[in-house]
């Protein structure tokens, strides 16, 4: 076994560095693209509810069209043999992927209540899919909904995509729960076979000229590892054995990963990293990892995974409340911004 081998999900992969969505893992050719450059696995863009929803009640409305008015039409639907939808698709890219590529495909639903659309989660496993990972996906815009009503929305989707289908499931969270540790360790109980850390929100942006609300999509910093580092050391020992733990966002180097995998995570997954750099980026850095890994003695993956997690750490509140203030007391000003006496 490779040094670099570890297990996600119950799937063996050759490193821990994993393509996460992006218009990369889209297409057969991207993805196997992906996979010359060094990617362990795939993980393909969303399927979104909305658009599986939408795609079925535009259909409805067009075969129903006069239904009501002509009783001749009753008997009557256009033909749609050719008619492909969104979801069509997608199902037929994971299967094209399965059918091309080594490494295992992992393909992605993402959703914002329950409801019929779940039966794609069966699609997806019918078309040959290793994995699914779930994104749940909402903002608690809603003064009538309290925090407990919008965790058990989102506990009830997972319920509902894990009784339809067998696949290893990762749910891919936000970390905006007012009680994460209580709600990660929930989702698990539900069904869910790991957590990604953390789905990454755009935020719109305002055109101050024509007062339109725009889309603003920036690739993630570096610094934006630190929040999943947290937690992911934090849940590793609540979730010893019972999940995977991905970490997601600002890791771009093997450096990066190595800290990923000290705290916990089974792997690391990248997107923004590699639309900067190239396909390519997955070598760099898995030799970066290897590097790292020689000059402090690291014999393997399963060896370094979790050596500096909350429960393996000589200060584990350095995780916690103490290290804000430890952090405010780190900084200093420059001696030309120190104030005068």
């Amino acid at each position: 076994m490779s040094r670099l081998a570890t297990s996600y999900l119950g799937l063996d992969l050759r490193t821990p560095l994993v393509a996460s969505a992006s218009p990369y893992t889209r297409t057969p050719d991207s993805a196997l693209r992906l996979q010359e450059g060094g990617a362990a696995a795939i993980v393909l863009p969303s399927l979104f509810e909305e658009e599986v929803v939408s795609e079925e009640v535009e259909l409805s409305r067009v075969l129903e069209q006069g239904a009501e008015s002509f009783a001749e039409a009753l008997d009557y639907f256009p033909a749609v043999d050719a008619f492909e939808s969104t979801a069509d698709r997608y199902l037929a890219a994971v299967s094209q992927m399965k059918q091309r590529l080594d490494v295992p495909v992992i393909a992605s639903l993402n959703a914002t209540s329950s409801g019929g659309w779940v039966r794609y989660a069966k699609l997806i496993e019918e078309a040959g899919a290793d994995a699914l990972e779930l994104n749940v996906y909402r903002l608690a815009a809603d003064p009538a909904r309290s925090g407990l009503q919008m965790e058990g929305s989102d506990l009830e989707v997972i319920r509902q995509v894990r009784a339809s289908t067998s696949l290893p499931l990762a749910v891919k969270l936000s970390p905006y729960y007012s009680a994460l540790a209580n709600f990660a360790v929930a989702v698990v109980e539900t069904g869910a076979n790991g957590l990604v850390l953390f789905n990454r929100f755009y935020q719109p942006d305002l055109d101050a000229d024509s007062r339109q609300v725009v889309p603003r999509l920036e690739l993630s910093q570096p610094w934006e590892l630190r929040l999943p580092l947290r937690w992911i050391a934090i849940l590793r020992s609540l979730l010893v054995g019972s999940a995977s733990l991905a970490a997601s966002s600002g890791i771009s180097t093997g450096i990066d990963a190595a800290k990923a995998l000290l705290v916990g995570a089974d792997v690391a997954m990248m997107t923004s990293a590699v639309l900067r750099n190239g396909r390519e980026h997955f070598a760099a850095v898995e030799a970066e990892l290897v590097r790292w890994m020689d000059a402090n003695e690291y014999s393997s993956v399963a060896e370094l995974r979790g050596s500096v997690s909350y429960a393996a750490s000589d200060d584990p509140s350095a995780f916690e409340r103490a290290n804000y203030l430890k952090t405010l007391r780190s900084w200093s000003a420059p001696p030309e911004q120190a104030p005068r006496p």
